[in-house]
């Protein structure tokens, strides 16, 4: 058994310069020291292209191979090498490609190729163009049949080559959008794309979120959306419901139900009527609506209404879960959760945000992203990542623009996977000139102090 860590060393030395393990070039060099491979280099080293075995050539080997790996990090903007040409440093980048798993290489095509004014349809074509896609494979003679596809795509392919694995890839991710019909092969295919796609967009988030531009985030934040629930964005939300099509909706629509949240409304005859599903359906459906969240966010500035510029701006967001006293009851009687406490049954605590994605290949819990941004100048000010049970409060914190006056900032809520829950908040903020002095700071830094208690 022979070691392929010489072939692909870059991704693994960077998540242990991330952590702190490797600080610098020899500690890089003693990381190897440790391996199988450094074990095999001495037993097999024609098949490492070694030319002895003296300690001299060994260490050259090995020297030449750290600094070539660093090379390439350092390209990739994943780390940087100190002015001593020793010491090491993680970049942004690079913990971004080790907290998610995800190769340097697609770190720097994504950096490399999106834009600020990258819209959904941008975001897509660089998400499929990522390393990691590149393992799904295009059977032989299924050129034909993926170019056939292409064509009632709603996104039209740019000249596409159909060997490639990234057009694969866009073709089943779009079919995927329309819940198309799949063959086991591709629904396969479709499972390893599922499973990466979602890290990679996480990843790619951030890489957005680092560059402060907001258009392109949120659009990735669709996008993941998109991918759980098997629905384009410009689709109804309703359209997520199992079993729910487009007639539903036509009904629904017709019936004053434009949200999820609105079907609860409906009286039980009116609700049959409209929906026209049988039980088990109704109970799918139901258990859907029941788990949709329902979510209430107040926003408030806690540094106080009047920034200055430069100096840190405290917004804290209290976000909850807002519970019906009653679930949709599609049984026509008691719902399961009054027969429980009839019988005095202890009732089982409750699993708060698990989706139902059945279009999506793993088990999902709801995480979201409050984002403040400035959609006038496409900016992005602050980002956080949170999941929640009941309730939560978090604090998002940011620098004041630098520009004096009135400033209509938005806060805006973003669900990972599910449609129609996204909200947006005006954040309205009065920026006056820095004095300079301890007056202004002083105040920024007590309110963020408060905060943090």
């Amino acid at each position: 058994v022979e070691s392929h860590l010489h072939l692909d060393l870059a991704d693994p030395l960077c998540a242990e310069i991330v952590s702190g393990v490797v600080q610098n070039k020899q500690e890089a060099v003693d990381y190897l020291t440790w391996s199988l491979f450094y074990r095999r280099l001495t037993k097999n080293p024609n098949y490492y292209n070694l030319l002895g075995i003296d300690d001299d050539i060994l260490s050259d080997y090995l020297s030449e191979l750290v600094e070539n790996t660093l090379a390439e990090l350092d390209e990739s903007k994943c780390i940087a090498v100190d002015d001593n040409d020793m010491d090491l440093s993680p970049l942004n980048f690079g913990m971004i490609a080790s907290h998610y798993y995800v190769q340097h290489t697609t770190i720097k095509l994504f950096a490399a190729n999106l834009r600020a004014q990258s819209k959904l349809r941008r975001v897509l074509d660089v998400l499929v163009s990522a390393e990691e896609f590149e393992e799904v494979p295009v059977r032989q003679g299924e050129e034909g049949l993926l170019a056939a596809l292409s064509k009632r795509l709603p996104v039209p392919l740019t000249e596409p080559d159909f060997a490639e694995s990234r057009i694969k890839a866009h073709v089943l991710l779009q079919l995927h959008f329309s819940r198309r019909e799949l063959s086991a092969d591709q629904r396969e295919d479709l499972g390893k794309i599922l499973d990466q796609a979602l890290r990679l967009l996480q990843a790619m988030v951030d890489i957005l979120s680092s560059n402060g531009w907001l258009r392109p985030a949120l659009a990735a934040m669709e996008l993941s959306q998109m991918l759980v629930q098997a629905r384009w964005n410009t689709d109804s939300p309703l359209l997520q419901i199992p079993h729910f099509n487009k007639e539903i909706v036509a009904r629904c629509n017709a019936a004053g139900v434009k949200r999820v949240e609105d079907i609860g409304e409906l009286e039980e005859d009116k609700l049959n009527e409209v929906l026209g599903l049988g039980p088990q359906e109704m109970q799918e459906a139901a258990d859907f609506c029941n788990s949709y969240p329902d979510l209430d966010l107040q926003v408030a500035i806690k540094s106080g209404k009047t920034a200055y510029t430069g100096e840190p701006v405290v917004v804290e967001v209290v976000l909850e879960r807002v519970e019906d006293e009653e679930d949709v009851d599609v049984d026509g009687g008691e719902g399961e959760d009054r027969k429980r406490k009839r019988d005095d049954e202890p009732t089982p605590a409750k699993v708060y945000g698990k989706v139902i994605a059945p279009f999506y290949p793993k088990p999902k819990i709801e995480a979201y992203w409050l984002v403040i941004g400035d959609p006038k100048e496409n900016m992005l000010l602050s980002i956080k990542k949170v999941s929640l049970a009941k309730q939560a409060r978090f604090a998002l914190e940011f620098d004041a623009p630098k520009s004096a006056g009135d400033h209509e900032l938005k806060l805006y809520l973003m669900c990972d996977s599910v449609q129609g829950v996204d909200q947006v908040v005006d954040v309205h903020l009065h920026v006056e000139p820095s004095v300079g002095g301890d007056g202004a700071g002083s105040s920024s830094e007590s309110g963020s102090g408060s905060d943090s208690e």
